[in-house]
């Protein structure tokens, strides 16, 4: 039985791609085509010369992993170690589903002329056959993670916010509500609850300590509330145990959000402050609606973006 050097190089160029592409899509990270086929072509390498190679070291187990670990930096270039080994565990995971398939499709179309080298799979079965082998386990595994990460672990239900006003910041512990839909009624901009206790450091006292009388229109003529005047909002609201209610709102510069170690930002949003606790436990002292985690999200992916189309048009 012939084999050839580039159906190899191909075929595993093709697999690892597409291993690749599915590791990035469960991460949510930022997928660079031409990263990728570069990590791609360095699995297909090492695998040709394993099969040209058979009596060598390259099947070791620690090759091997190193290997991997070469291939996630260089098609992810991940920011530290976690996020390093969290691709890593998706990447094997998604390896084992395509090999899983992979063998199942083999089942039935039952190839005469195929043998195992090195602990490579190699014959002359149609390169089709390992891209769609690929395709289907990249689908599995895809549908698998989606459902599982449709049941949040408690760890994901909260995250660390940070709240900008003019050139002061606070930062507080928040929970991502899904039950939060809060808008200002006018402009349709999001809101975020902070009990009021936390803003002390940020928010004006007078706002804070007057926040009935200006809901109901009776602004203060106190000095210092002047530059507050394009920022106050009254937000109704039917929750927190309360219907019917009012809440005294303040448009912010913006909130940084981090979660699951990465920092997403939003600049139209409105606080809603609250005057009382919202968890018994002080586990969190404010609402986030996963509306607005995902609009900042969206943000960060735009802007990436268009980092890197100008980078590719300015490039000589």
């Amino acid at each position: 039985m012939t084999i050839y050097l580039d159906v190899i190089l191909i075929e595993n160029l093709c697999i690892n791609y597409i291993i690749l592409f599915a590791t990035g899509l469960i991460n949510k990270s930022r997928i660079n085509g031409i990263r990728l086929i570069l990590s791609s072509l360095l699995g297909s390498i090492y695998a040709a010369f394993s099969y040209i190679m058979p009596s060598s070291n390259l099947s070791n187990i620690v090759i091997k992993v190193l290997l991997s670990i070469a291939m996630i930096h260089l098609g992810f270039k991940p920011k530290n170690i976690r996020i390093l080994l969290k691709h890593l565990i998706i990447f094997y995971l998604t390896s084992f589903a395509f090999g899983g398939c992979a063998f199942f499709l083999l089942y039935f179309i039952k190839p005469q002329d195929i043998l195992i080298r090195n602990g490579m799979l190699v014959g002359t079965y149609p390169i089709k056959i390992a891209v769609l082998g690929g395709i289907l386990g990249f689908t599995v595994v895809n549908i698998a993670f989606t459902i599982v990460k449709g049941k949040i672990n408690k760890n994901d239900m909260f995250c660390e916010i940070e709240v900008f006003l003019f050139d002061k910041s606070i930062q507080t512990k928040s929970i991502l509500d899904t039950g939060n839909l809060l808008k200002e009624p006018i402009t349709g901009v999001p809101v975020v609850v902070i009990e009021k206790e936390v803003l002390k450091e940020l928010v004006s006292i007078k706002i804070l300590d007057n926040m009935r009388k200006i809901i109901e229109g009776n602004i203060c003529d106190e000095d210092g509330l002047e530059e507050y005047s394009l920022r106050l909002r009254v937000i109704p609201f039917t929750s927190l145990g309360k219907e019917n209610g009012m809440l005294l709102g303040i448009k912010v510069d913006k909130i940084a959000i981090n979660f699951r170690d990465e920092r997403y930002e939003i600049n139209n949003v409105i606080i809603g402050i609250y005057d009382k606790t919202l968890s018994n436990q002080n586990k969190y002292h404010a609402l986030i609606g996963l509306d607005i985690l995902q609009e900042s999200i969206d943000n960060k992916n735009r802007k990436l973006g268009e980092e890197h189309e100008f980078i590719s048009n300015t490039k000589i």
